[in-house]
């Protein structure tokens, strides 16, 4: 065997040795998804050569690198919600907060490469809440209306659908319908309303977690425009407009408006008064 041959087994052997003298670090599920409430498993499993007795550790990823599990403890508010076994943590009655990418990390000062390390993500899924709803409880013929609905909660996000009459109403087929629908925005749009809209309107938010839930049904009424209350209500402030300007003429030829009106002289300066003198010619 020549030298370049042999230097490159002798090199592939010392890094197999390595291999077998370091920890591995692994999880039988990278990515977990639960409902809220329940239990979450986060899998970490790990294997050493030398060190039989690794530190565990357990920290969660965001801003800032928090501790879930150190020092044979759980931390912060994991203390007395969470268990282990191995190095496989379960939480109990999850909530959104618990989200996020946790890691473990197993430190074995024995082995060759001490430190290995695995990543888990954890996503909560949260069922419908009843969805906000807004429903215009009147409107005129032939103007736009929005109908909007939607549920801030729910994770994966809900879509939407919406009924009247406790009829459900189909998304449409044409573009040249009355109406539009978008079943992700929650928002039912009627182009040019018609007195058949008029009716009972609710909407019922789902994501497949958990049972959908419906908004409590509002009353939409539609009515044509009331010519006649229009046309006296031109006319009243016509004749307002009217009068003020017949008064605003009759007042500035009057001199109401006059530039000098109001104001007084002050340049005004009465005569001198001379004192009153007797004389011989009144008396008597």
């Amino acid at each position: 065997m020549d030298a370049p041959s042999l230097c490159f087994s002798i090199v592939l052997l010392l890094l197999q040795c390595a291999a077998l003298l370091s920890v591995t670090v692994t999880s039988n599920r990278h990515k977990v998804e639960v409902k809220e409430n329940s239990e979450a498993v986060l899998s970490c499993l790990y294997k050493t050569e030398r060190d039989q007795n690794p530190r565990i550790e357990w920290k969660k990823r965001g801003r800032d690198v928090s501790f879930v599990y150190f020092d044979g403890q759980f931390r912060g508010p994991f203390e007395g919600r969470a268990t282990i076994e191995g190095a496989t943590v379960t939480l109990h009655g999850v909530t959104q907060d618990d989200a996020g990418e946790y890691r473990c990390e197993i430190s074995a000062p024995l082995d060759s490469v001490s430190l290995g390390e695995t990543n888990v993500t954890l996503k909560v899924l949260v069922p419908p809440h009843t969805p906000s709803c807004e429903i215009p409880t009147s409107a005129v013929t032939g103007s736009v209306v929005r109908l909007r609905c939607h549920d801030h909660q729910s994770i994966p996000p809900a879509t939407y659908s919406w009924f009247k009459d406790s009829q459900p109403i189909s998304s449409p087929r044409h573009s040249n319908d009355s109406y539009v629908l978008n079943s992700y925005t929650g928002v039912l749009e009627f182009k040019s309303v018609s007195k058949e809209d008029s009716g009972r309107y609710s909407c019922l938010a789902s994501n497949g977690i958990g049972t959908p839930k419906m908004c409590e049904a509002k009353n939409m009424t539609i009515e044509d425009v009331n010519v006649t209350a229009v046309v006296v209500a031109v006319l009243v402030i016509g004749l307002i407009v009217a009068i003020c300007s017949c008064g605003g003429v009759l007042l500035h030829r009057n001199g109401f408006f006059s530039r000098h009106r109001g104001r007084s002289n002050v340049n005004y300066i009465p005569p001198p008064q001379e004192d009153f003198k007797h004389t011989q010619s009144f008396m008597l």
